[in-house]
Order: C-alpha cells, then structure tokens, then sequence
C-alpha cells in the first residue's frame, strides 16, 4: 500500500484508505501528514523538557496545536505546505535543544532530519500508523490521537480570540509522548483517553468563553438561505475571528458575505447582526460543495477543513486561511503582529463576479446554545411535566456524503410529534429544513451552532438533570443518537463520556480504528451502541 489511514468515517471498505483517501487526499499528503505528526510528538518531548527548566513554551505550543489542526480530515491537502511545516518543526527542535541540556538518548522523532521530500515520504512509510504491530495498542494510541487533532482544532479558534488555557497544551505533550511509548499498556492508554476527554470538556468550554466574550451570547435567530443582487464572498469552516474581520474589510465594497455549513451559526451571535452586508447563509452541508460553490459565483474563503478537493471550472475561486490549504489556490497569510489578516484580494476578486444564484429561498432558525435554552426552561420543564414533550434526542455531529446518512434525514422526520431534537455539528442539515413544527412554541429542532457547540447540549443536559432534582444525568429523557465523520466528532463523544452520558449510539458505522477489543470496552463500559433503521431506534428509544 502506498499510505494507510483511517480516522474519518469514509475510511475505505470499513477498514482504511491504501491508495488514496475517500476525502481526496493523495498518498503524499497523508504520508506527510504523517510525518508532521512524527515531528509534532518530537516537539512535545522536547517542550516537556524546557517546561521543567520554566523556559518560555509559547512557540512549541502553537507549533503543536496548529500541526495538529493541519492534520485532521479536509483540512489541509497542500503538499508544500505540510512540507515547509516539517521544515519548520525540524528548526524548532533546534532551537529548543539549544535551550536546554539535551539527553544522550533521544527518541527518533526529535533527532530525525530529511534533506526533501522524496525522503520524507520515505521515513512517513516506516513511522504511520501500521508500524504499531499490536491492534489494540494501535487502537488506543489512534484514539487518544484523534481526540488530541479535535482539542487542537477547538483549540486554535481560542487562541485566535486571545483565549489560552495551560493545562491543555500540557496534557496534548504528555499524551503525544505517551503515545511513543513502546511498553505503555492498554488500561494506561485508556485512562489518557478518557483523561483526553475531560481537557474535551475543558476546550470547548473555553471556546464558548472566547466565542460569547467575543462577539455576545447567540441567541434565536432566522437566517437567510436565499440571495441578494450584489457580488458575494462565501466563508466556510469554523472560524469566526476570520469572518470578523472580512465582515470589517468588506464594508463599503458593494461585496455581500455569506456562510456555508459549519459557519450559518455565526448569523445567531449579536455582534455579527451590525454589520447589513451579512446576508445570510448559502447551500448546506460541506459534501454538497462540488454543486454548490459552481452556483455561487463568487469566491469562497475556507478558514478550516471541510474542503472537498475542487473542480477546475471553479478552483480559481478557492483561496484558503490557517490550518486549511489546496495545492493551487491562494493562501492568506496568518495575522502578523496582532494585525487583522489581509483580505483585500479576495474582496477584488468578488467584485469581478457575478451575485450568487439562488438555489433556494426561506428562512431556518437556530441559536439555541446554553445561554438561549436556560432562558427557555420554565417553559421547557412545564412541556415536560405537562406531558407536551416525552423525549429530547441528540443529534449533533457530523454529516458525510455516503447514502447511509439519509437514515437521519427518515430517523428525524419519523420521529414522534412530541419529541424535540437536540443538535449541533453539520449532522443538522439532514433535517434543519424540514417542516417538523414546534411543541407548545418550542421549535422541535433547536441548533447550538457549530460541532464544538455540543458544549452546548451538555450544559442544557446538566442544567436540566439540576432542574428535575436528578441524581445522574442518565436518567434524563434523552436519547444520544449521533453521527461522527472526523476527529473533532471523535473529542467530542470523549468529552461526553467524561460527563458521564452512557448509552451514546454512533452511526452511520462504528470507527475502524477501533480493534474489537477497544469497542466491546466502549460497549461494556459505556453503552455505545450502533444504529439500525429509523423504525427499529425509533421503536427502541423513544416509544
């Protein structure tokens, strides 16, 4: 096999990608993504070791959280740039070994150098995934990594906020070290993954923090799903301090902005509604972009993953920022100094185009995070008592492009007339736009926002278990029914668990980089359970 991987849903067969991945990604990618996260770990020794002389870490830290973010699926598919970060790791690890006494003995990936690519490639195909000879032990390092690529993705957005928290970068170092160990064993492997989900916990509640100190606490919102007659920009991704600041440099231009996917939940923050250029939000979930981004017209700024590799009728419209990048479209530079990124480029570029097409027309609303729904709970608890509403589902995560997941689209439509759908994540867009109504005023489908949004979901859970006088969260009338596609979903789950929600089903397919030793202790432990047809869960949970 020319490269091996397997941490997002689509993983090849069930089992992983050999040749190329179902994402898009060419063998020479993955495997220097593979490398980069070699060097990363090389990194997070070596920091270790300044951490204990207290020399400044800052540089390393970032190095870790951003490599990481690289890696993650959709993210990033440019070969020179994931090349030139190596190169930047290699120098890194320089300059921390000037620092402090070196040891004798190094593991090999902080003493590692390749002089190009060819060679990198070379040493990426004897440190992946495979060189871990035991299954579960593989199992739970890729696990464990998994969550730590999610942690830095939420993490990033803090840190662009001006948002930090110590503790994180510290447990990302200790588990990337753990995860070289050769003689570490399988119960310590799985007390750092669940030790991985209570930092889950802990970064997006300092996303939330960052995100509603930043721009206001989201509240209910209609947003847009038509057009305006003015040129467009589309913003895709996740980060919402890019979206601030194209919003500031797009004013006065005549340039509409629009969000796609994960970023509609930008219109439910107070902040954003000041500015009359925000227009609405454009298409649906990030596997639909091949269709949707040929009807735009105009050019599209992704500021994270969810890129799908693009066709050449509209590549020339695609420019990336931070952690995303494709070899051939524009890349903004990061913010220098503190100063704002540099946007201007993209602002020409869609003056020179045409308004978007309208492909639909209407209005979805969301903005149901923490803040919003506690406001709703005399209203929520008195449907619950007075028999209005039976059960809330979970839906939040991910949606992918493989047929299966229609079974979300059936499972929501089929539901109970007295049920009420609890989500976050891009998963919504299975059912955001159907007719489902509302119980006593209340919308059946209430949105947190984006996937670090599932924050949201168990603050709301925890506040209602409070609310009822309940002892365990689990004995609250709420079923877990999500869906996972990449590694954020993967942190998310873990930051669950570490709340304590049991019985959580996973679908459309369980992960392939669990062995089935490390599912049936999932299974044993936590009640993970799988789907099967919308009639058959819904006649199981919820009747």
């Amino acid at each position: 096999m020319s490269m091996f991987c397997y941490q997002c849903q689509e993983a090849a067969k069930g089992t992983g990608c050999e040749i190329k991945g179902v994402c898009g990604k060419t063998s020479d990618v993955a495997n220097l993504q593979d490398l980069l996260l070699y060097t990363t770990k090389g990194i997070a020794l070596l920091s270790q070791l300044a951490d204990k002389k207290g020399i400044d870490g800052a540089k390393a830290n970032k190095f870790i959280i951003d490599s990481l973010f690289i890696t993650i699926t959709n993210a990033n598919f440019d070969r020179n740039k994931i090349a030139a970060k190596i190169k930047e790791g290699y120098a890194l690890q320089d300059e921390i070994k000037a620092q402090i006494d070196t040891p004798d003995t190094l593991h090999d990936c902080a003493t590692y150098r390749a002089d190009d690519e060819n060679a990198m490639e070379s040493k990426a195909l004897l440190i992946g995934i495979l060189s871990i000879e035991n299954e579960d032990i593989r199992s739970l390092k890729e696990l464990l990594t998994y969550g730590l690529k999610g942690m830095a993705a939420y993490g990033e957005h803090a840190w662009n906020l001006g948002y930090e928290n110590e503790e994180i970068y510290t447990f990302a170092k200790k588990a990337l070290v753990a995860t070289l160990s050769e003689d570490i064993s399988a119960d310590e492997l799985v007390g750092l993954v669940l030790e991985c989900g209570k930092f889950g916990v802990d970064v997006m509640a300092l996303l939330d923090k960052a995100n509603t100190e930043s721009f206001g606490n989201p509240e209910i919102t209609s947003v847009n799903i038509g057009v305006g007659d003015k040129p467009g920009i589309l913003i895709s991704g996740h980060d919402l301090k890019d979206l601030e600041e194209l919003l500031e440099q797009t004013q006065g231009t005549g340039v509409d902005v629009y969000t796609h996917s994960e970023m509609l939940p930008a219109h439910y923050y107070p902040k954003f509604k000041k500015y009359e250029n925000f227009v609405g939000n454009y298409g649906s979930a990030w596997w639909k972009q091949t269709e949707e981004f040929e009807t735009f017209n105009g050019p599209i700024l992704f500021t994270t993953n969810c890129i799908v590799p693009p066709k050449a009728s509209y590549k020339d419209r695609i420019y990336t920022t931070g952690a995303s990048g494709f070899d051939g479209c524009t890349h903004i530079a990061d913010r220098v100094n503190g100063e704002a990124k540099d946007f201007s480029a993209v602002i020409e570029h869609a003056k020179k185009c045409a308004a978007p097409t309208e492909i639909e027309t209407g209005e979805i609303i969301g903005g149901f995070a923490h803040n919003q729904v506690l406001q709703l709970a005399d209203k929520v608890v008195e449907a619950v008592k007075g028999g209005a509403i039976k059960k809330f589902v979970v839906m939040a995560g991910c949606d992918g492009r493989m047929k299966d997941r229609n079974y979300y689209t059936d499972f929501a439509s089929e539901l109970p007339q007295d049920t009420v759908i609890l989500t976050a994540g891009c998963a919504k867009y299975r059912y955001n736009k159907l007719p489902l109504g509302d119980i006593g005023g209340i919308p059946r489908v209430l949105d947190a926002g984006q996937c670090n949004d599932s924050y949201s979901l168990a603050v709301t859970a925890l506040k209602l278990k409070e609310v009822f006088g309940l002892d365990d969260i689990n004995d609250l009338p709420i079923v877990y029914n999500i869906a996972w596609y990449e590694q954020k979903a993967v942190i998310v789950l873990l930051a669950l668990l570490h709340l304590g929600v049991k019985n959580i089903n996973l679908g459309p397919t369980l992960p392939a980089f669990l062995s089935p030793n490390v599912a049936n202790i999932l299974v044993d432990t936590f009640g993970i359970g799988t789907i099967s047809t919308p009639q058959e869960d819904i006649e199981k949970w919820i009747n």
